[in-house]
């Protein structure tokens, strides 16, 4: 054998010996048949921690969601809808030989499913209005498989928000989550999304937070999404963003996909606006916001370069209410509100944001630019003015208004509906479903500002004449913007 060959074979018994698969050793021990064998014994579990650094965020993040995921229910919400009516109901042919009643609409039960989340320990659950809007019968299950009958408590068409309540909690007290301060969070932060998406079960995905203060999401009055990437589907509304101590930082609401599923875009109404919510249902009450007085408009980079700003944000006043809470702080037409308690504000939206989550009589510093010179202006939160109770008329009786509720313009009001302060006119509230006024056409929010060539500026004026019996109606009203005019009979 050549002096190769051997070096060869060598090798060969070194790496066998090394790896354990040498088929003979020189160890002169007992053999392995000999060994006693191994005792079996249970795996010592560890206690998990929650990753504070990064290197620990390789970890798991199962111990937050151990924390936050009893906090998560699924929500179950039954609707009576109207099934569409045959084809063949005008068709004379099939209405000679069956009459009309086979091919009237029909009600029919529909279920949505949704998420919420347990907010207070006798059992208050917030979750997306959208969810239950309509329902008939709600009900909530645990992430144990308990359900529970609920009753809805708030609905807030503002946000997009709903509180339940547990109608029967019968003496168990609920996993609440704790709500985390959303103005904390900065993109990049991680983040947990926890619901029920497609109705499959309690699912988690992770994420990080993609974007913050996004606007033209929805058409809710306060946008200021939270934008992820962690995975939502439909059923995922109302469910909980959670941080990685397992407190809420958010109600997911919404995503953008052009297919129906998670594309990576997702976004959360803030929990500093849904604690606003939740605080009101845990109240049992109304939900009161706080009212500026002022019309405004986003800075643009014109204006920026105006005012000496270095890019274009703040909220710039265009009009301020006679009497309103901003004039009698100070403000006029031309300010630029850049910030709130220190908070930046980059448009109008953002400022509605801050300022609706603060509690009424708190008082909040505004930071004010006026001809360059930025100011800190103390400023006392408080409601828009009650309505007295002359300025609100209900018709009833033998009238063609009968059912319908209105409401005497204010500034306040006018705000609210987008209209100058020096509007005049009434406001519908209300429409009883089927009255004479529903039938008419009349539709909630419409502003009726003249009956039969008579300017109409006061709920009184409104209901002396709405009372009357004439043969024609002339109103002239205002709808989403427009000015039209219609003649109904009386």
């Amino acid at each position: 054998m050549s002096v190769r060959s051997w070096l060869m074979a060598a090798v060969v018994i070194v790496v066998l010996a090394v790896s354990g698969t040498l088929l003979f050793s020189p160890w002169n021990g007992p053999s392995i048949a000999q060994l006693d064998p191994p005792v079996a014994t249970a795996p010592v579990e560890e206690p998990r921690q929650l990753p504070v650094s990064r290197e620990q965020i390789q970890l798991s993040f199962a111990p937050v969601v151990k924390n936050a995921s009893p906090s998560v229910v699924n929500v179950y919400a039954t609707r009576i809808e109207q099934q569409a009516a045959s084809p063949f109901a005008n068709d004379p042919f099939f209405s000679r030989f069956f009459g009309q009643q086979p091919f009237r609409s029909r009600p029919r039960e529909s279920q949505s499913l949704g998420s919420g989340v347990i907010v207070e320990e006798s059992g208050v659950i917030l979750t997306n209005r959208h969810v239950i809007e309509g329902a008939t019968d709600v009900r909530i299950a645990l992430s144990d498989g308990r359900e529970f009958p609920v009753e809805i408590v708030v609905e807030d068409t503002q946000t997009d928000l709903a509180v339940l309540r547990v109608t029967d909690p019968d003496g168990v007290t609920f996993p609440a989550i704790v709500f985390s301060d959303s103005d904390a969070l900065q993109v990049g932060d991680l983040v947990l999304a926890i619901g029920n998406p497609f109705g499959v079960g309690q699912t988690v995905t992770s994420g990080i937070v993609s974007a913050l203060a996004r606007t033209g999401v929805e058409s809710s009055d306060y946008e200021f999404f939270i934008q992820t990437d962690a995975a939502i589907n439909p059923g995922n509304s109302g469910g909980a963003l959670v941080d990685l101590s397992g407190r809420l930082v958010g109600i997911n609401t919404a995503i953008y996909s052009q297919t129906g599923g998670s594309v990576g875009i997702g976004f959360a109404i803030p929990a500093n606006m849904a604690r606003v919510v939740a605080e009101a249902g845990v109240a049992g009450g109304e939900i009161i916001r706080p009212w500026f007085g002022a019309q405004m408009q986003a800075v643009t980079s014109d204006i920026a370069a105006s005012l000496g700003l270095a890019a274009p944000h703040g909220a710039l006043i265009t009009e301020v209410a006679p009497g309103g809470p901003a004039e009698r702080a100070g403000f006029a037409s031309g300010d630029v509100i850049l910030s709130v308690d220190g908070l930046r504000v980059d448009d109008p939206s953002a400022f509605n944001f801050r300022l609706a989550t603060r509690p009424i009589g708190e008082t909040t510093v505004l930071t004010r630019l006026r001809r360059g010179e930025e100011l800190d202006v103390p400023f006392t939160i408080e409601p828009a003015p009650a309505p007295s109770e002359d300025m609100i008329a209900t018709i009833t009786g033998n009238s063609r208004f009968a059912g319908a509720t209105v409401r005497e313009l204010d500034p306040a009001l006018a705000e609210a509906k987008d209209l100058p302060y020096d509007a005049r006119g009434v406001v519908v509230t209300a429409i009883e479903p089927g009255s004479p006024a529903d039938q008419m056409g009349l539709l909630p929010d419409d502003v009726i500002l003249s009956l039969n060539d008579i300017a109409v500026e006061t709920a009184l004026v409104f209901r002396d004449i709405a009372s009357n019996r004439v043969r024609t109606w002339q109103i002239i009203l205002q709808r989403n913007g427009r000015v039209t005019r219609s003649i109904v009979s009386g």
